[in-house]
């Protein structure tokens, strides 16, 4: 899930917790999976596949699945998933992409439709609003591994081109190549990261109302809570203000 930080605030409401926990899960141990299968299923010698166990640990997800996961791909056993990005418009104009991973195309296909039509967006053809967006890795980390100079400081060293800190939560981002090596490098120095993984970055940003910020965080928790989606990519940003109205 991408955009304001916040937005995971007002996301996890009582009663879910047990629910979002496990579909987490079935999707960090999809993308485990595929990413075993598509190259060595060594996390060392394979970038995807280390960022996508360094994800689920993150999460919290035990070591037993982790594995399991990884030996389904060694094994050949489970589905073949395909990749598959959506692309389209929110609420408010606020440009969307959905990255899946499906192993029946029409019915994740129609099922994102849906999401679209039924809150306030429409979905569009591939190459929609991608080009407003820029193709990086990015690392995350929790606000309390330090303040913005020394997590700065430490994302240079390492090779990384960005660094955005809220107070909350620090953004590293690096080139698709070197994603991998500066994940290592701040690792080092920080510890391991909360997030690592390939994402889409809006070279521009709208601002969003409350209104339509309302029905844009329903189609995102829609997309969400779809099992074959992935993540969720938007170039929105939603004020402070907003978003205590809204939660």
């Amino acid at each position: 899930m991408a955009g304001h930080s916040k937005f995971k605030n007002i996301m996890h409401r009582k009663g879910a917790q047990d629910k979002k926990r496990s579909a987490q899960f079935s999707k960090l141990s999809r993308e485990i999976t595929v990413a075993a299968k598509m190259g060595m299923p060594d996390p060392d010698m394979n970038p995807r596949l280390r960022a996508a166990v360094n994800a689920a640990k993150a999460q919290s997800m035990p070591k037993d699945n982790i594995q399991r996961a990884i030996d389904k791909a060694s094994k050949g056993d489970g589905e073949n998933y395909e990749e598959v990005r959506y692309e389209g418009y929110g609420p408010g104009g606020v440009a969307i992409i959905v990255e899946a991973l499906t192993d029946n195309r029409n019915r994740t296909a129609t099922n994102v439709r849906t999401a679209f039509s039924k809150n306030g967006g429409n979905l569009g053809a591939s190459g929609a609003v991608s080009h407003g967006f820029e193709r990086l890795g990015l690392i995350e980390y929790p606000g309390s591994v330090g303040d913005e100079d020394t997590v700065l400081e430490a994302a240079i060293e390492a090779g990384a081109d960005d660094v955005e800190s809220d107070g909350e939560s620090h953004s590293v981002w690096t080139s698709v190549e070197s994603l991998h090596e500066v994940a290592r490098e701040l690792e080092r120095t920080l510890g391991e990261a909360e997030g690592v993984k390939l994402a889409w970055k809006p070279n521009l940003k709208v601002d969003v109302g409350e209104d339509s910020a309302a029905t844009l965080f329903k189609l995102i928790d829609t997309l969400d809570d779809d099992d074959d989606v992935q993540t969720v990519w938007g170039n929105y940003e939603v004020s402070d203000a907003v978003m205590e109205k809204l939660g």
